[in-house]
């Protein structure tokens, strides 16, 4: 299938700590603000926020949070796009990005980089398989917070017979990255872009969590060159951009930096 426009709404609000029932409602209102988008992107852990405290924010997969994202999507019929803390089948609990698509199949990715800072690598348990993801042609990396510092495991390869030639075209981050380090969350978004000759959408919260914590937002959009599509604030915001796939194919035939990139192999421990 070939490539066409894709619309994406970025959803940053102020997740209510450890009460789904209220993020339900909240992020449920933001949501519907989105008619006619076909990605709805929302923040990480945004039905509890993100909390080391397991026992009182994780759900399982037959829980009301994932019943819920699954009615939400039919609603909007549209794919939504963030984490939960879900409890798996083998006792352990993970940090889930869910890809809900409107007709009630979905897609998982388990975070692969767990923030030691805050002790989340000993209490969640760590993925081991990246996600891509198809939606109108479109090849999409979702990934979760933390990874992005990491490039190797993002590392966007050559794709024979894809569309311009790559393994995506488009990475999502949802995060709870805290206002201390927004500026490294800036720069890795672009960063990630350009290096990558794709598409990169980042969605963080905004408010402040039950630890204390202050989040800016800087949820933003940025085009393969790294430019800013979109880049909010510090505030509460929903806004919806389209993704020109031919503007990211003509960037790949003029500058294709991808066809010089190493091969390799990635080996998890």
């Amino acid at each position: 299938m070939s490539l066409q426009p894709l619309r994406v709404s970025l959803v940053q609000g102020a997740t209510r700590w450890h009460d789904a029932p209220a993020n339900r409602d909240y992020y449920g209102a933001l949501v519907r603000s989105c008619a006619g988008s076909d990605l709805i992107v929302l923040p990480e852990t945004f039905l509890s926020g993100f909390s080391n405290d397991v026992g009182a924010s994780a759900e399982t997969m037959d829980g009301e949070g994932v019943a819920w994202l699954k009615a939400l999507a039919e609603e909007m019929d549209a794919v939504l796009c963030g984490s939960l803390a879900i409890r798996g089948e083998d006792g352990r609990v993970y940090n889930r990005l869910l890809w809900m698509r409107p007709d009630g199949s979905f897609a998982t990715y388990d975070k692969r980089h767990l923030f030691r800072m805050a002790g989340e690598h000993t209490r969640y348990g760590s993925g081991r398989e990246r996600l891509i993801v198809e939606l109108d042609g479109w090849r999409v990396l979702p990934q979760v917070c933390y990874d992005l510092r990491f490039p190797v495991w993002l590392r966007n390869r050559r794709m024979e017979g894809a569309p311009g030639g790559m393994d995506y075209d488009l990475s999502v981050f949802v995060a709870n990255w805290p206002a201390p380090r927004r500026e490294p969350w800036r720069v890795l978004l672009r960063a990630r872009a350009i290096e990558n000759l794709s598409y990169v959408v980042g969605v963080n919260r905004v408010g402040v969590d039950g630890n204390g914590l202050a989040y800016a937002g800087d949820s933003a959009a940025i085009d393969p060159q790294g430019q800013m599509m979109i880049a909010f604030g510090a505030q509460e915001q929903v806004a919806t951009v389209t993704l020109d796939p031919a503007a990211l194919l003509a960037h790949r035939e003029r500058f294709p930096a991808w066809m010089d990139a190493d091969a390799f192999t990635l080996q998890l421990p």
